[in-house]
């Protein structure tokens, strides 16, 4: 095993060991989590939280409801996400794509391949990288492991990478360091999030990170 190898298992065991099991993500059911995932683009997740209320509230959490409601309905429910309308707009596109592709089944989906299924899934306009593997991995319970901003950040401070490396080239680091588990995967993501709002934001503060413990070489 490589020294890249070797850091990505050191930092998950230094994290895990701060943090244990964090049983991310919470959701009700599998739709619920993908709506989750497409509405907690670009804000806080207790803004998501709240829409996500309203919408179980208005009767609007299943594929079937949302493909039958209206754009004005949709927005006024998720207003409290921010960029409503742009969101409003994924949500019909990401509905779309599961009733006319699926019957309305996310299980059908996740019964393909797991890269027809990321295909898929990536070919809906407004749904990205991140937003896909999010579906993928917390919701069909796949083994796909997801890049989101902490990640990043986290590992170019630990000199694991470097520059605006493609998020396909991070995902390979964590294909080759780790045994390919959902359950691995979603835990370890969950690490990520929860080190990068406790301490490894835009401005760090490393007193106390799990990661800059006294005997830690990572950084």
């Amino acid at each position: 095993m490589g020294q890249q190898e070797e850091k990505i298992r050191e930092l998950h065991q230094l994290m895990e060991e701060r943090y244990g099991n964090l049983k991310w993500w919470p959701a009700d059911t599998a739709f619920e989590m993908a709506v989750g995932a497409i509405l907690t683009q670009n804000t806080k997740w207790q803004n998501v939280e709240k829409a996500i209320k309203i919408l179980k509230k208005r009767g609007l959490m299943k594929p079937e409801a949302l493909w039958q409601a209206g754009e004005e309905e949709i927005e006024q429910a998720i207003r409290p996400a921010g960029c409503y309308r742009i969101k409003s707009n994924r949500l019909r596109n990401f509905i779309e794509f599961i009733m006319e592709g699926y019957g309305g089944s996310l299980e059908k989906l996740f019964n393909e391949e797991l890269k027809i299924a990321r295909k898929q899934i990536l070919s809906v306009s407004g749904i990205g990288n991140e937003t896909a593997d999010c579906i993928l991995l917390y919701g069909g319970n796949l083994p796909v492991f997801v890049v989101d901003g902490y990640t990043r950040r986290i590992l170019e401070r630990h000199n694991i990478i470097s520059g605006e490396k493609p998020y396909e080239e991070i995902q390979e680091i964590f294909k080759k360091a780790l045994p390919k588990n959902a359950t691995l995967f979603k835990n370890y993501h969950a690490l990520f999030v929860r080190t990068g709002k406790d301490h490894c934001r835009s401005r760090a503060r490393c007193d106390g990170c799990p990661l800059e413990c006294e005997g830690n070489n990572v950084a």
